[in-house]
């Protein structure tokens, strides 16, 4: 009886093990297939799409939302494959060289559909759930991080992130805006809206620099100010107005940083600086586009139209001047990769700091305000 029962189980064992040898050489036939027959349906379709010409902006606005779908759908249908085949493949099988040839065809796609991106697209990048907060760049780039708390009039609001730390053995000042990263610190943080005690808050550091002649990094990523009655019962706009006031006649060197959405003059506030850089899939907006097609045609679902109108891109804002730099970002996104995306910009800061350097307190000011004086010139 008992050897019956170990016979059997012997049986179902080879069993199983037969089929996932068939699995494994389906997969990697499957695979081999679609390299050699043009990277298959999927990389087919994903070519042609990432193509993108003007012939695609003549599209519906739906019919371009639901294609950049079918894009990110590809994209990441290829990367759960890839990720498949890795894992019942064997380091010794002939099929890793297949997997290497398919990575790498899927790393090339992602290029080309984030070098594509249209304005609302970015937009979408920008706020993307997994994207690095102003918190996660102190963290990475910055040492012995010291938060301060409170305004030292009404309380702290958790949506501004504000203190002291080490940048490359110098002193510095650094806050943010910061959204939280899940419903809970979300709620906390009232989801990167600030209230006038945060900009209040940033003042108060800000202060604290020039006092003791310490440079200021800012990270920027908000939707904009707080609108609520609260907010405004404890004088939104001026601490708004207070704080681009200042900004512009610190005699610190001040280096801003759009990280992900810049909105409105909730972003401003804390944006009045003498190098002022944006990640390659930030936006930097005076509305955002939701609210500006609500105010343009009534209508909230034309969004996407009005992002293209607004001008809300890095490579927008640095051809019209508002910005001076733009930084890159890992393949993929800054969300792909939290520590790529801070190795990236930590040379930008660095540089940065080392031209601003040499100049006087007053020669600081005096270049801040002809940078500020110079934009918009076109118009005139």
């Amino acid at each position: 009886m008992k050897d019956r029962r170990k016979q059997a189980r012997e049986r179902l064992r080879r069993r199983k093990a037969l089929a996932r040898q068939r699995a494994r050489q389906k997969a990697t036939a499957t695979a081999a297939d679609a390299l050699a027959n043009g990277r298959g349906v999927v990389f087919a379709a994903s070519a042609k799409t990432l193509a993108g010409d003007a012939g695609n902006a003549a599209a519906p606005k739906s019919a371009g939302r639901e294609v950049e779908r079918e894009r990110q759908r590809a994209i990441d249908a290829l990367e759960s494959d890839v990720m498949e085949l890795s894992r019942i493949s064997d380091p010794s099988d002939q099929t890793t060289g297949e997997i290497a040839r398919i990575r790498r065809e899927v790393e090339e796609l992602k290029q080309q559909f984030y070098a594509n991106l249209g304005a609302w697209q970015k937009l979408q990048v920008a706020r993307h759930p997994q994207r690095p907060y102003p918190e996660d760049f102190i963290r990475l780039l910055f040492e012995n991080f010291s938060e301060i708390h409170g305004d030292r009039n009404f309380g702290d609001d958790p949506a501004m992130l504000a203190g002291m730390a080490w940048f490359h053995g110098k002193p510095v000042t650094v806050f943010g805006t910061q959204k939280g990263r899940d419903t809970k610190q979300r709620v906390a943080r009232n989801f990167g809206h600030v209230k006038p005690e945060g900009y209040r808050k940033a003042l108060r550091v800000m202060n604290l620099a020039a006092k003791f002649r310490r440079p200021i990094f800012v990270f920027v990523d908000t939707p904009g100010a707080y609108p609520g009655v609260d907010a405004e019962e404890r004088g939104q706009a001026e601490a708004i107005a207070r704080n681009i006031r200042e900004m512009s006649r610190l005699p610190v060197p001040i280096i801003i940083t759009i990280t992900g959405e810049g909105g409105s003059g909730g972003a401003l506030a804390v944006a009045v600086g003498d190098r002022v850089f944006m990640l390659e899939n930030s936006v930097y907006s005076v509305i955002s586009p939701e609210g500006c097609a609500s105010i343009m045609w009534r209508d909230a679902t034309k969004a996407e139209i009005a992002a293209e109108a607004l001008k809300i891109t890095a490579t927008d804002l640095l051809e019209l001047k508002l910005v001076d730099g733009i930084v890159p970002e890992p393949d993929g996104g800054a969300h792909a990769d939290h520590a790529a995306a801070a190795k990236l910009l930590e040379p930008v800061l660095s540089n940065a700091l080392d031209e601003l350097a040499p100049y006087s307190p007053q020669q600081l000011v005096d270049l801040r305000y002809e940078k500020f004086r110079r934009m918009g010139q076109f118009f005139a």
